[in-house]
């Protein structure tokens, strides 16, 4: 064979064959696939993978296809017939299509913000009452590694994404999800039950990924107080829904600023502080840091002195000293001055 017919060859497998790795959505226990086969009606109709993850067909014994490309199971099944005496091979034909993709239970662990067994492409109410339709081509968008990983919270910003690990019976892959922040393509590997999802961390924040994506949290629910001045409530300060409710990304000091712990005037205010309050999810342990909010506004541009926002964060706001003064001459003026009108009404 000629070289230049080699190197035709080759171009034309680049061309036509699809990318390596690249896979069709697997099957798994619970999903729906409609069988038809000319001439089999016996064999043919809609039937659904059981929990064992097996496909049961009238006739034949259980057929193993959970990890399945709906391809194979077609060859499987076209096998099994073929075996079983049912058929002449030359006259068997054979079409698998999926009508209806199942929810399936996933385990993740690792760097992420909700740690443990995930349910993904979960039904709908009304997907639960009504009969699959008989029709293919549905696509089963939730059914892949980057929803297991948004169902189990979102990557932790210490998370590192460029080795996360997916681990199905005895085999591993590691994949690099940076992608989904930079724009480039990458591998949303998809998912069947019982598959596995590591995530390792690096001990280290990596501000790249700390916003919002496909595999990262949307936003963060903090609780803030501020209840003396510049407002008298957590009300009056706007303080609810939208106020406690922050992108994913944002800092302590946004968390200053929407909770009207900043600005008014400046010598009763400028020297307010902030108190941000966080629990370690894995450990329990509280921790605590307390900013002066001028500094915090003009001089924290690192991540220690002005941290990023993780989801339950507290937030608390003290006034300055010039209004702890001022409030308590105001108590003492209210005690002293009913007490001298007292004494000047009863005195001779």
């Amino acid at each position: 064979m000629s070289r230049g017919l080699i190197n035709s060859l080759l171009l034309l497998l680049i061309l036509f064959l699809p990318a390596a790795g690249v896979k069709a959505l697997p099957l798994s226990p619970g999903d729906r696939v409609k069988v038809t086969i000319p001439e089999g009606e016996e064999f043919s109709g809609i039937f659904e993978v059981n929990l064992n993850g097996e496909l049961e067909l009238p006739y034949i014994r259980g057929i193993p296809v959970t990890g399945l490309e709906p391809y194979q199971l077609q060859d499987r099944i076209y096998q099994a017939l073929v075996k079983g005496g049912y058929f002449q091979p030359s006259y068997l034909k054979v079409s698998v299509n999926v009508i209806q993709w199942a929810p399936v239970e996933v385990f993740v662990s690792g760097s992420t913000f909700a740690p443990g067994r995930v349910l993904i492409n979960e039904w709908t109410p009304a997907e639960q009452t009504l009969a699959p339709v008989a029709q293919g081509g549905q696509g089963a968008f939730n059914r892949f590694l980057s929803a297991a990983i948004r169902s189990a919270g979102g990557l932790l910003p210490t998370a590192d994404v460029t080795a996360v690990e997916m681990i199905r019976n005895q085999e591993r892959l590691v994949v690099d999800l940076s992608g989904a922040f930079t724009g480039e393509p990458f591998k949303d590997i998809p998912l069947v039950a019982g598959d596995r999802v590591i995530v390792p961390d690096t001990g280290q924040v990596n501000p790249l990924i700390i916003r919002p994506s496909q595999i990262t949290p949307v936003g963060v629910k903090i609780y803030i107080s501020n209840l003396t001045v510049p407002a008298t409530s957590n009300a009056t300060s706007a303080i609810g829904r939208d106020a406690t409710s922050f992108p994913y990304g944002s800092r302590f000091s946004h968390a200053v600023v929407s909770g009207n712990c900043a600005g008014g005037t400046v010598i009763t205010n400028a020297y307010r502080r902030a108190v941000l309050v966080r629990v370690d999810a894995t450990t329990g342990k509280t921790t605590t840091l307390d900013k002066g909010v001028e500094q915090l506004l003009r001089r924290s541009s690192s991540s220690e002195n002005n941290p990023y926002l993780m989801p339950n964060d507290a937030v608390a706001c003290y006034d300055s000293a010039v209004t702890n003064v001022r409030d308590v001459l105001r108590i003492f003026s209210e005690i002293i001055g009913p007490g001298v009108l007292l004494y000047d009404r009863f005195t001779p």
